[in-house]
């Protein structure tokens, strides 16, 4: 990608993260607002605003994730006109299906078409503790990381908290005719959640609240790339919600090469970002490294890693890159991934390499929509 263009895109970002009234600028105001969005105190709100009585928003959080309903007549303890009043204001379902990837291993790939025609990717995974989902929280990315399908063609704009907390209900919904549940969430999918803040907070709300979906908030992690001044923001929410750092390079020069986000929040800054979470919420942080064959996965950049994290209460978590045809990086061969684990964990420092999920599928991160709705990607 043309290096001026990258650096269009992270000037826009910190001017985004430093002004915060132009946040609407990628949002389109003409989308039909999802009833998802809604915390169970502003349903409260917009209910006694409605001339209607506060007590129902609890019944309509009960259908909307209890129950799971897919349509508004189907919530039988409602007035009609109530009904008819939630018609009116709200969308029931913001995304539709347009492909639908399953993996041997059990591992689900949604690619949902929004309102305004754009398309994002859910993921289900199962694992041995239950069944996690990965969310987007950004239709496209602008922080360009150079190993990423989720970056090409840049930020379209930022999905709306009902938008993010239909993803989980859509996948929670597939779930129930097998009488399984979700029982935990990733924010790692397209778009870099704290370029999203307010949204995703509200989403981090509503999935936690015990009469919404009640996902614990230990069974939830949030990524960044490295938003410095949103991670002084969320330490200071003091919420027991899991935090991931994607890091991938142990120092300014290569993380800079990787991702280009790192030209405007110096490794030396972040870290120091990283020290006031810990050190302010008392949780580890995880640090996501993804292994790139021949590029950052040498003895030399794991003992490099180690000191750079050496003090930090954390967590290294390997991950073997899914190829992606756009991009030009290639696995880390299987025993160079074993040495890099070694030397972390001889230098104290706790790791385990991220198990594979879908590898017989679009699995990368934004590759499957990157293959199926090209026009937004190019």
């Amino acid at each position: 990608m043309n290096s001026d263009i990258l650096n269009k895109r992270i000037n826009e970002l910190v001017e985004h993260i430093n002004t915060p009234e132009k946040r609407k600028k990628k949002e389109n105001s003409n989308l039909k607002e999802s009833i998802y969005t809604f915390t169970l105190d502003e349903l409260k709100e917009w209910l006694q605003e409605q001339g209607e009585k506060p007590f129902r928003a609890a019944q309509i959080y009960d259908w909307l994730y209890n129950k799971r309903v897919k349509t508004f007549d189907e919530m039988t303890n409602l007035p009609k006109q109530l009904r008819e009043k939630l018609k009116e204001r709200f969308a029931l379902s913001t995304l539709s299906t347009i492909v639908k990837q399953e993996s041997k291993d059990g591992t689900i790939k949604f690619l949902f078409e929004l309102q305004d025609n754009y398309s994002i990717e859910t993921v289900l995974m199962r694992h041995d503790y239950g069944n996690s989902v990965c969310v987007t929280s950004q239709v496209g990315c602008r922080i360009g990381c150079t190993f990423c399908a989720s970056t090409l063609g840049g930020l379209k704009r930022h999905l709306l908290a009902g938008e993010i907390v239909e993803q989980v209900v859509k996948v929670q919904q597939a779930l129930d005719e097998a009488g399984e549940r979700v029982s935990h969430v990733v924010v790692m999918g397209i778009g870099e959640p704290f370029d999203n803040f307010d949204a995703l907070m509200k989403f981090l709300r509503v999935i936690n609240h015990e009469k919404g979906l009640n996902i614990g908030a230990r069974h939830i992690t949030v990524s960044t790339s490295g938003i410095i001044p949103k991670i002084y923001q969320f330490a200071d929410e003091k919420l027991q919600i899991n935090f991931a750092l994607s890091l991938h390079a142990p120092n300014q020069e290569l993380r800079e090469r990787l991702m280009p986000i790192a030209r405007a929040y110096k490794l030396d800054q972040l870290m120091e970002a990283i020290r006031y979470y810990t050190e302010k919420t008392g949780r580890r942080v995880t640090f996501e490294y993804g292994l790139f064959g021949g590029v950052n996965d040498s003895i030399e950049h794991a003992e490099e890693l180690a000191n750079l994290i050496k003090g930090i209460k954390c967590h290294v978590n390997l991950i073997p890159v899914n190829y992606v045809p756009e991009r030009n990086y290639v696995r880390t061969p299987r025993n160079q991934i074993f040495a890099f684990e070694r030397a972390l964990k001889k230098k104290g420092i706790n790791v385990t390499i991220r198990r594979e999920h879908g590898s017989d599928i679009d699995a990368a991160c934004g590759q499957l929509r990157a293959k199926e709705r090209v026009h937004e990607t190019r």
